[in-house]
């Protein structure tokens, strides 16, 4: 061959190199340049649990880029994502999600996966025991359907009062068959229960709400939820509108949760109340 002919087929090896590096490095910039992008909407520790996840190294590594919105109105974060204002909600029980959707059957939500569960708690000021609530106590309730019927299932399995066989999501006072301590009770905003705790001979307390009066479930209840086949719809959820949440993105934002490293950073921050729950599905029906 030719020197001339040589330096040509060179040349043309060279920009044929440098062509398809430049094309790669065009494709792989361009994929991380155009991240998937979700709307997740949550309110109390759970949106701050959120925005640490939006900033994560593990959300960027898996070209997630999340906005986290908060709305501190459970009814509202549901019907904005339902109406695929938000795209996926982190905040509720899968139980408060039944409820919503049989509130709202034009506008129903769906599960994408389990997260954890976050033990709802017996409190009081006045007593250290169970054993120790009299006669005649006042117990402040949840005042919206779903939260008011965990309630008194927790009052139920803690051996304070029997409840009708078919009590159901929306169940309330009224299914209420014993109570043999003539309890009283007093139905409250449930993001108040912290507040109220003086004034009251005992109140059931969500653990988001309980984290922001500086209360652990664990340490500070009287008696509280345990994982088990009782307590299984219970735990929480992401959740999307219905026909959504088979979506390849919204499965990355699940596995994204489950990260060990993001794992990690909730038991710590937490305090251990937020309780890691891997299941299926199928697990909470």
């Amino acid at each position: 061959m030719k020197i001339k002919n040589w330096l040509v087929l060179c040349a043309s090896l060279v920009v044929g190199v440098l062509a398809a590096v430049g094309l790669h490095t065009y494709n792989t910039y361009s994929a991380q340049s155009a991240p998937d992008q979700i709307t997740v909407g949550s309110q109390g520790s759970d949106y701050d649990v959120w925005q640490h996840i939006a900033a994560s190294p593990q959300a960027k590594k898996l070209n997630l880029k999340i906005t986290v919105k908060q709305i501190s109105d459970g009814v509202q974060l549901n019907n904005a994502t339902s109406e695929n204002n938000v795209n996926v909600n982190a905040f509720q029980s899968y139980s408060y999600m039944q409820a919503y959707n049989k509130e709202n059957p034009q506008h129903k939500l769906a599960v994408i996966g389990t997260t954890y569960l976050e033990p709802l708690g017996i409190y009081s000021d006045k007593y250290d025991s169970l054993k120790q609530i009299p006669t005649g106590a006042t117990i402040a309730l949840a005042n919206n359907p779903a939260n008011t019927a965990r309630d008194l299932l927790l009052l139920q399995d803690a051996g304070l009062i029997k409840l009708k066989k078919n009590f159901g999501l929306l169940g309330n006072t009224n299914d209420i068959v014993e109570n043999p301590r003539g309890l009283k009770f007093k139905e409250i905003d449930d993001t108040t229960g912290p507040r109220v705790l003086n004034s009251v001979d005992a109140v059931l307390i969500s653990n988001t709400v309980a984290l922001e009066g500086k209360l652990n479930v664990l340490h500070d209840s009287l008696y509280h939820e345990k994982i088990n086949q009782s307590t299984r719809q219970n735990i929480n959820i992401l959740a999307t509108a219905a026909g959504n949440q088979k979506k390849k993105v919204y499965q990355k934002l699940l596995k994204l949760y489950h990260e060990p490293v993001i794992q990690k950073y909730v038991k710590n921050q937490y305090h251990g109340t937020k309780i890691e729950v891997k299941k299926p599905i199928s697990y909470l029906k």
